[in-house]
């Protein structure tokens, strides 16, 4: 069990390793899948998971997008940020800098899970300027009570442990327990997800870094923010998300009524590799209702 995953060696049959390349940017070596042509399409996974989690989406919108997928810092292939910078605003100034040293102009930006909140950051910040924000199952709602004042310093607590990583790496070995960690999204996968999970939760060193993504992650002041959004929201919600509530989607709405909502009855959490196609569909339709032709 590694510390870091080895590109020679774990990446050797990496999902599309062939659009692969390693860019410095903002004092990381990043990894970073760059195909398609078309409109600049920014796709941004969630915690714990990697460019791996885009493999069938990717096919599917390589012929009208231009696609960037990047491993978000500390997953996978990417260098780790020092752990006081793995929250939400120093997340998205880490992915600003990419974008600026790839030279590219967002058009669309799409994050599952957490990675909605850094694409909504991100266009608050000003540093990209799509033509919308679509979140998959995006976690965008604080924990609210008690939770919300024990898990982050349990989560940086366990972080400082060195024991920890190693913990969660141990369970790893054991790919029924991968295959019961995502059904208790809602979702379930094929041999080939989990075993994708399964090497990245063998690596002290990713596991590391999505524990110090959630130890210093701020919702709250997002949702504060999110009424100064400029930029369209949509997000889409597989109404079997046991990780994400889909009525949480149903409040923002109810907050924000300019956010529109697609619905994907009978898909969890990971509803974009149970079903890329029913998820790039919608897509397609978004992009086209913002004047992508090349993407309609």
């Amino acid at each position: 069990m590694s510390g870091r995953l080895d590109w020679e060696h774990d990446g050797a049959d990496w999902p599309h390793r062939e659009a692969s390349r390693f860019v410095e940017a903002g004092g990381l070596n990043w990894h970073v899948q760059v195909s398609g042509k078309g409109p600049t399409l920014l796709l941004l996974h969630g915690t714990g998971a990697s460019t791996h989690s885009w493999r069938d989406v990717i096919p599917l919108l390589a012929p009208h997008f231009h696609l960037i997928v990047p491993d978000l810092p500390g997953h996978a292939f990417t260098d780790p940020l020092p752990e006081s910078e793995a929250g939400l605003p120093g997340m998205a100034r880490a992915i600003a800098a990419l974008v600026e040293a790839l030279g590219a102009e967002i058009d669309l930006v799409i994050g599952h899970s957490a990675g909605a909140a850094i694409a909504i950051r991100m266009a608050l910040d000003g540093s990209i300027a799509p033509q919308a924000v679509i979140g998959i199952n995006a976690a965008l709602v604080p924990f609210g009570g008690a939770a919300e004042r024990i898990f982050p310093p349990l989560a940086r607590l366990l972080t400082l442990n060195p024991f920890v990583p190693r913990l969660f790496t141990w369970q790893a070995t054991d790919i029924a327990a991968i295959s019961r960690l995502m059904e208790s999204t809602g979702s379930r996968l094929g041999p080939e997800g989990l075993a994708l999970y399964q090497r990245l939760f063998r690596s002290r060193g990713h596991i590391r870094a999505t524990l110090a993504m959630m130890a210093y992650w701020d919702l709250a002041s997002l949702r504060k923010a999110m009424p100064d959004l400029a930029v369209p929201l949509h997000l889409v919600v597989g109404l079997a998300d046991k990780a994400v509530s889909p009525e949480q989607a149903r409040d923002l709405k109810r907050a924000m009524p300019s956010i529109r909502l697609h619905f994907l009855p009978g898909l969890g959490h990971l509803c974009h590799e149970e079903q890329p196609g029913k998820v790039v569909a919608i897509v397609d339709r978004i992009a086209a209702d913002h004047g992508l032709a090349e993407a309609a």
